[in-house]
């Protein structure tokens, strides 16, 4: 406490003033009290701002940041707010995010759980019009090149649309009323509600995959819908119908709303149709157009047969009765008799078709005669008797070329062996090691030898040994 006097300023250090007791907070529960206190005054709140980082993660949570001129909140929104929005949020995107505000305790940062986005000016549905037309044209699938064209006289229609409105009735009258051998498939599926996008793609695989399996082949497919507000078209608005069209083998006529209403499905189909009744129209157009053409024919031919009629009976009136008369039974002559004419020439041409079909069955009875499995069958099982008469013969050479060579052999052996020099009257002497003996100096006196003969073996004891001198053949010739 610092006190002013006359003599100048003096410090005073008393510690007689009682002292506050320090409360030490753990990082977590302070910054768990924070989040409490913030969550409990924020709970649910509206910011306005700018989007910027907008980062999907894989797990489907969205994190990006909300930003003005002079301050930034970060957001999260969880995987199952973000499959619920209408639109796809991106940098730069003005929006107002409502959710709660809270605090992020690992990092220690304040952060803002978003439930909902809504983009400032444009609705959320235009939005996300708007950004899947851009999307799926940059893809091409608004390409004239890639659509398919109508087939002109189409059998078989497949209409997917509610069963219970009056688009059906509609298009069924107008279809009854200008092609009445047009056969109609009614798809039944919800036009508008959540599950409406779902069971219009179904439809969709369902009718290319029936066509592929079924004869009775769908040749063209009608998307029928009667007019509404941008949510009651939404589900033609959706990315999974615009692609399932985009997938389909069979042309798809888009007949969705009023003229001045325009969904995806519009810009992705085959064909666009301002009105289920106009579709109905377009795909009987060619049809209807044969029809007004044979009813003008129809009327044209009768006029004229008339004024032929007239023609005649004038011609005819001026002709006397008896003179008319003839005339008739002269033409009525020249008809029969180029009707038995036509009736010959008929007859003799069934009878040569006759004598030709006849030849040809002929010559395909020989053919077939010709190529008799019995006689095939009877010339294979000869040759194959031949063979095997002939492989054992072979065998029977083989056998006998081999048992004389092999016997030749066995002589031949017979007589080398030393078996052989032993049934002569020859011995095989071996030392105690086993060597053979082949002098007599290799006999010591007192060793034990032992002696092969032909029929078996026995063991002596050298006494002595001497070497007998062979004379030469001169000595004996002397």
């Amino acid at each position: 406490m610092l006190e002013r006097d006359q003599s100048g300023p003096q410090l005073d250090f008393s510690f007689d003033q009682p002292r506050t007791a320090r409360r030490i907070w753990p990082v977590r529960a302070l910054v768990g009290q924070v989040r409490e206190l913030i969550e409990g005054e924020f709970g649910d709140v509206w910011v306005e701002g700018e989007i910027s980082n907008f980062r999907p993660a894989p797990s489907g949570h969205v994190y990006f940041t909300l930003k003005d001129a002079e301050a930034q909140l970060p957001i999260v929104l969880f995987r199952r707010q973000a499959t619920l929005l209408r639109f796809r949020p991106d940098d730069g995107l003005h929006v107002l995010v409502r959710g709660r505000v809270s605090v992020y305790e690992q990092r220690g940062q304040m952060q803002m759980i978003a439930e909902t986005i809504e983009p400032v000016g444009a609705g959320s549905l235009q939005l996300a019009f708007e950004q899947l037309k851009e999307r799926l044209k940059a893809e091409g699938l608004f390409e004239a090149a890639r659509k398919k064209p109508l087939p002109a006289f189409p059998r078989t229609v497949g209409v997917i649309t509610s069963p219970t409105g009056a688009v059906i009735r509609d298009f069924l009258n107008i279809v009854g009323r200008r092609h009445s051998g047009l056969n109609v498939l009614l798809v039944p599926v919800s036009v508008q509600g959540e599950q409406a996008a779902r069971e219009i793609e179904s439809a969709l695989l369902d009718l290319n995959a029936a066509t592929r399996m079924s004869p009775v082949a769908v040749d063209v497919i009608v998307l029928a819908r009667g007019g509404g507000s941008l949510e009651d078209l939404a589900a033609f608005n959706s990315e999974r119908v615009a692609r399932a069209i985009a997938a389909s083998k069979i042309p798809v006529v888009s007949a969705v709303g009023h003229e001045t209403d325009f969904t995806i499905a519009d810009f992705v189909a085959d064909l666009r149709a301002p009105t289920p009744s106009a579709a109905a129209e377009l795909i009987t157009e060619a049809q209807h157009k044969i029809a007004e053409h044979l009813a003008a024919m129809e009327h044209r031919l009768d006029r004229a047969t008339r004024f032929q009629l007239l023609q005649a009976r004038q011609r005819y009136a001026r002709v006397p009765v008896s003179r008319t008369e003839n005339l008739v039974l002269t033409q009525l002559h020249r008809n029969a008799q180029r009707l038995d004419d036509l009736s010959f020439r008929c007859e003799a041409e069934l009878s040569a078709q006759l004598r030709r079909r006849q030849d040809r069955v002929s010559a395909l009875a020989a053919a077939v005669l010709g190529h008799n499995p019995r006689r095939a069958l009877g010339t294979t099982r000869e040759r194959l008797q031949a063979g095997r008469n002939h492989l054992q013969r072979s065998m029977e050479h083989q056998l006998h070329t081999g048992t004389s060579a092999l016997r030749a052999l066995d002589a031949r052996l017979h007589s080398l062996s030393p078996m052989a020099v032993l049934d002569r009257g020859y011995a095989l002497v071996f030392n105690e090691e086993g060597g053979l003996v082949r002098t007599a100096a290799a006999a010591k006196p007192g060793a034990l030898l032992t002696t092969r003969i032909a029929d078996g073996t026995f063991t002596s004891e050298v006494k002595s040994n001497r070497k007998i001198e062979t004379a030469s053949p001169t000595t004996i010739k002397k």
